[in-house]
């Protein structure tokens, strides 16, 4: 019986770990630019997208091609800035806390 409180209040410990790190990552800011700079996307640290900057240049329906391309680089830019971003925040004690290790 007293294992299974422990355990429970393993799980409770995880839990708020997991919230704590859900909110800084929240407080991370990444925008995503495609090259030619026409797209933004802005997210947080948990992927969130918070806000799209679009250039009326691209907006025009024949210019759809060249809309879904810089969406696309814009998301790929991000990502490689985000995965920056978060190896740069993270250290391997804190790693191994979450995954329950010493």
């Amino acid at each position: 019986m007293a294992n299974m409180f422990g355990q429970m209040k393993d799980l409770y410990r995880m839990q708020r770990e997991a919230k704590r790190m859900q909110e800084k990552m929240r407080q991370i800011k990444v925008t995503g630019q495609s090259r030619d700079g026409t797209v933004r996307l802005y997210f947080n640290g948990a992927q969130e997208l918070e806000n799209v900057v679009i250039d009326e240049a691209v907006l025009a329906p024949e210019h759809k091609e060249v809309l879904q391309t810089a969406l696309k680089e814009a998301y790929k830019d991000h990502q490689k800035k985000l995965q920056k971003e978060l190896a740069k925040d993270m250290d391997l004690g804190q790693i191994r806390s979450m995954l329950g290790g010493s």
